[in-house]
C-alpha cells in the first residue's frame, strides 16, 4: 500500500463516523446514510492527491450534502416501496438510542435545506460560511434556513410536550 493510500485509509477511519452520523441526521435512514458516505468517500479518493493537503473533510461534507439533495430529487420522481425500506432499516435503527431516533424523526419534519443547515451548524459545528460552502449556497440562505428550522423544531417540541403531558 502506498503512502497516499495509507493517508486516505487514515482519513476514512477518522472521518467516517462523523460523516455517517451527519448523513443519518440529514436523510433519516441508516442504510441510505451508509450509501451517501460511501459515495462521498469514493469522490474524495478520486481527488485524494489534491485534497490530502487541503480540507478533505469539507469536500467530503459537500459531496455528502450534494448526494442527499440528488437522492431527495430522484425520490420525488419515483415511487419507492415503503415495505422494502421498512424491512431493511430496523436492524440498524435498533442499535440507536431512543433519543437519537427521536431526534432523527424530529429533523425529518424539516424541509431538506433547513435540515441540512441545522445539522451542519448545530451538530457538526460548522460556521455559517463553512455551512454555506458545504451546501453551495449563500451565508444568508444558511442564516434564514437555520432560523426557520430551529423555529419549527422548537414549535414541534413544544407541541409534543404539550400533548405528552395532556
Amino acid at each position: 500500500m502506498g503512502c497516499h493510500d495509507e493517508e486516505f485509509t487514515h482519513f476514512v477511519r477518522e472521518a467516517s463516523p462523523r460523516l455517517l452520523r451527519t448523513a443519518y441526521f440529514v436523510c433519516g435512514d441508516p442504510i441510505e446514510a451508509q450509501d451517501l458516505v460511501q459515495d462521498a468517500l469514493v469522490k474524495v479518493y478520486v481527488r485524494w492527491r489534491r485534497l490530502r493537503s487541503g480540507d478533505a473533510h469539507a469536500y467530503a461534507r459537500r459531496c455528502l450534502m450534494t448526494g442527499t439533495v440528488d437522492r431527495w430529487r430522484s425520490r420525488r420522481r419515483e415511487t419507492v416501496s415503503d415495505s422494502a425500506v421498512a424491512s431493511a432499516a430496523p436492524a440498524v435503527q435498533d442499535a440507536e438510542p431512543e433519543d437519537t431516533r427521536a431526534l432523527v424523526a424530529l429533523l425529518a419534519t424539516l424541509p431538506l435545506r433547513e435540515r441540512q443547515c441545522v445539522v451542519l451548524r448545530h451538530y457538526v459545528g460548522l460556521s455559517e460560511a463553512q455551512t454555506a460552502e458545504s451546501l453551495g449556497c449563500s451565508v444568508g440562505t444558511v442564516k434564514s434556513s437555520c432560523s426557520r428550522g430551529l423555529k419549527r423544531l422548537r414549535k414541534q417540541l413544544s407541541w409534543t410536550e404539550d400533548h405528552h403531558h395532556a
